[in-house]
Parts: structure tokens; sequence; C-alpha cells
């Protein structure tokens, strides 16, 4: 998911993984549909949610969300009982599981949720196949960032 200039999500978003674009390098992303109750389209359109340790697992060939944990608001879910770590399906067409699947299990890659946005009043998760970082690839990636940021204060003060 894109965002705009000045560190600011778009107003389709609801929340970001930034720790999965730390921890793994990200080789490509799908988007995918979510199955969700009411009380966690409620929660969400309130910004109640945590994508920092979801992850996707396959399971009889579909596709769950694991390790999202969206709050129950106190007014919208008196009535229900809710289970805010609850696995969610994900809803992909067949090649598209196949891909994840084969990935997983011939490449030995992850599937890491990186995002959850607003897509014509549904939600949508983006996830991605991604391959775990190093400790020393995480320093080079640090190092790249802060010079990209010192890179565009000098330009800024020379402007």
């Amino acid at each position: 998911m894109s965002t705009k200039k000045g560190g600011k999500a778009s107003p389709g978003s609801i929340a970001q993984n930034k720790k999965a674009r730390y921890d793994y390098h990200i080789e490509q992303t799908h988007e995918a549909g979510l199955v969700l109750e009411g009380w966690e389209v409620k929660s969400l359109r309130a910004g109640k949610v945590q994508l920092r340790d979801a992850y996707v697992l396959m399971q009889n060939g579909e596709a769950f969300l694991h390790g999202t944990h969206i709050t129950p608001l106190l007014s919208a879910s008196t009535h229900v009982t809710t289970d805010s770590q609850r696995m969610r399906k994900i809803l992909l067409n067949r090649r598209e599981l196949d891909q994840l699947q084969g990935a997983v299990e011939r490449r030995g890659m992850t599937i890491v949720a990186t995002a959850l946005y607003w897509k014509n009043n549904r939600v949508k998760v983006e996830v991605g196949i991604a391959q775990g970082k190093k400790q020393h690839d995480k320093r080079a990636s640090e190092k790249d960032k802060d010079w990209k940021r010192e890179k565009a204060r000098i330009f800024k003060k020379s402007i």
C-alpha cells in the first residue's frame, strides 16, 4: 500500500505492517479479500487492529490469516462472543493459492500480511511472499534508509 508524501497513510489504509518490511525481503504481493464478522468491520472502521505478528497459514488448500489482533468495540459487540485472535479466511483464486503453496513448500518462503485497506467498501489484505532477512541485511537496510534521509536534507538545504 502506498503512502502519501509526509508519512501519512493513504485515505483507504486501515493498518500497515512495517515490521514485515524490516524483517523480510518481500518478493511478491497479492491483494486478497478477507472473511470478517460484523463486529470486526466496525472495529476496523475505528482503527482497532494490529498487524504486527500477522502471517498466513495454508491448510487444506485454503489460506488463513493468523496473528491479527482486532480489538472489539464495547458498544458494537455486546451481544456476540468475540475472539480477537481468531483465524480469518483469506479469499484468493485457485491459481494464487497454488502459487503461495508452492512458494512455501518448495522454496521455503513465508507469507506475511503487509497491509489492510478499504477498496470499494470491502476490506482487502495485502499478503507478501517473503524471505527472512539476516541481521547484516537489516543493518544495511537501516544504513541505506539513513543515507536517503540525509541526502534529502542536503538537497533541501542547497535549494
